[in-house]
């Protein structure tokens, strides 16, 4: 049996909890203001997986959540989902720190439909447990970790029951204890937790509480301190999952720059105290065997190329904010997806309905058919590399004709905290005139090097790079992977409108 290298998603599906249901296994994953969102995967054997759907459409019905009136919720919206299968239900929690709401979200399949609950409590970083007397908690907190028990009628604190604290981190961390996933095996209780400690030797580890009832001690271990020789950058921050014939496996997520947080997986047993021994003793091996038989299984890719000819979007598609039903639109028959602005935006961030999908690692490739002949003059639409410090190509009417233009929001600041200045218009790096409308127009990335290039289709038909070769860059303003996004704005009125069609993705992920 091959082996699949680790991460086994390389791009960004951050904060993974993983179930299994029969011989099926299913992922959730952080989305936090992309829509529709709460992305539920699928796989037979943890290194292939695919889309099942998404829990839901949009979360709110506010101006942030719409990108109005100069507000976002960049870096916010869903964090951090519980998932769980628990007498015929799926179910899947989650906290939203713009609106410090806790959700619940219940079905009967997978694929929905999806019935919202408002939980009675904020349960930060959560993890849903449901004991074998009937009795329901959640383990939940940054720092100081707790265990609520549950009232089901409100889904808050039930009153007279447990809610207790099993853990407080050392004050002086880099990052207090938070990430929960609550098990029971064997009669023991199991809490794994990360944090990042001032003595580790990588960013961010993972520990492990052990108790042997909820209202005793818990023994703590460190079960992960590895970064798989990545720029330091901790492997940590999930669960474990056992296979239909008894064995273990733990999941975690590891930093990967610019790309975002990508899902690792490692064979996992258990020390004679029953603490996890996960990977290599305590090593995340660089490849893993898929959890199961080959059932020569055919994947649908979780990134893709699109000719519009589905009226629905393909699952890999994701809007940055809730989207505007007017301004957008899919033309099966012509093969189409037209944006069309309905105000002005100073740039690509605070534009309405650019549309995303997730880059893969180590490189990918991105490229589109753009017609252009409904932009105004001061209108941008093109392609992009979508997250804070981003990069982009576009094509703009300027007087009588039009240009091509490179374009990005560069780093002002080093290092992770972020560029919070949301309305800083973006510098234009070169342009070039173009005597048609039509263009296609080239994104590269390098994730070795966390950089994008750009590059336009020539009258003979090669690729004419553009710009300069620009720098990407993580950090916490949007909080999220570099994705590739379709993209339309005005600065100067609304009313323009342009059409993408023949979109093309190329890169390791869609050969899963």
């Amino acid at each position: 049996m091959s082996l699949h290298p680790n991460p086994v998603i390389d791009s960004d599906f951050p904060d993974p909890d993983i179930i299994r249901v029969g011989d099926t296994y299913y992922m959730a994953s952080t989305t936090m203001y992309f829509m529709p969102g709460g992305d539920i995967l699928r796989s037979c054997d943890l290194v292939h997986w695919e889309f099942v759907g998404h829990v839901f459409e949009t979360l709110e019905d506010t101006p942030a959540h719409y990108l109005e009136d100069g507000q976002q919720i960049y870096g916010q919206g869903m964090w951090a989902p519980s998932l769980r299968f628990h007498e015929g239900t799926f179910y899947l929690t989650f906290s939203c720190n713009d609106t410090h709401k806790s959700l619940l979200f219940r079905a009967e399949e997978p694929a929905g439909p999806w019935r919202r609950v408002e939980m009675g409590g904020f349960f930060y970083d959560a993890s849903l447990f449901f004991d074998d007397d009937g009795r329901v908690y959640i383990a939940h907190g940054n720092t100081t970790l707790r265990i609520t028990e549950l009232d089901t009628n409100t889904w808050g604190p039930k009153p007279g029951g447990l809610n207790r604290i099993v853990a407080m981190d050392q004050p002086g961390q880099r990052l207090g204890y938070e990430g929960s996933h609550l098990y029971k095996h064997n009669g023991k209780y199991y809490l794994f937790t990360c944090h990042m400690p001032l003595d580790g030797k990588f960013l961010k580890t993972e520990d492990c509480f052990l108790a042997d009832s909820l209202t005793g001690v818990f023994r703590k271990k460190t079960i992960l301190d590895d970064n798989m020789g990545y720029r330091s950058a901790g492997v940590a921050q999930g669960g474990m999952v056992d296979t239909p014939e008894g064995n273990w496996y733990a999941f975690m997520f590891q930093d990967r720059g610019a790309l975002g947080r990508s899902p690792v997986i490692m064979p996992m047993a258990f020390d004679r105290e029953g603490f996890p021994v996960l990977g290599d003793c305590g090593r995340v091996p660089p490849a893993v065997a898929p959890a199961g038989r080959d059932s020569g299984r055919q994947y649908a890719p979780l990134n893709g190329s699109d000719d519009f000819r589905c009226a629905r979007l393909a699952p890999f598609w994701q809007f940055s904010h809730n989207p505007d039903p007017a301004g957008w639109a899919v033309l099966p028959k012509e093969g189409i997806f037209r944006l069309r602005t309905r105000r002005t935006s100073p740039n690509l961030i605070l534009t309405r309905n650019t549309l995303t999908q997730r880059c893969a690692g180590p490189e990918s490739s991105a490229w589109v058919t753009l017609n252009g002949g409904g932009l105004n003059e001061g209108d941008f639409a093109g392609i992009c590399t979508y997250q804070g410090c981003y990069g982009a190509i576009a094509l703009t009417r300027r007087g009588a004709g039009f240009q091509i233009v490179m374009m990005g929001r560069p780093e002002t600041e080093p290092g992770i905290q972020g560029e919070f200045d949301y309305a800083r218009p973006p510098v234009e790096y070169a342009a070039v005139h173009t005597a048609s409308p039509v263009a296609t127009l080239r994104v590269d990335t390098d994730f070795s090097e966390d950089t994008a290039s750009f590059s336009y289709l020539d009258g003979a038909g090669g690729w004419k790079p553009l710009g300069i070769v620009h720098r990407l860059s993580f950090k916490l303003d949007l909080f999220t992977g570099c994705r590739f996004g379709l993209f339309c704005y005005s600065t100067v009125r609304p009313g323009g409108k342009a059409d993408f069609s023949e979109f093309r993705f190329e890169g390791p992920s869609c050969k899963q």
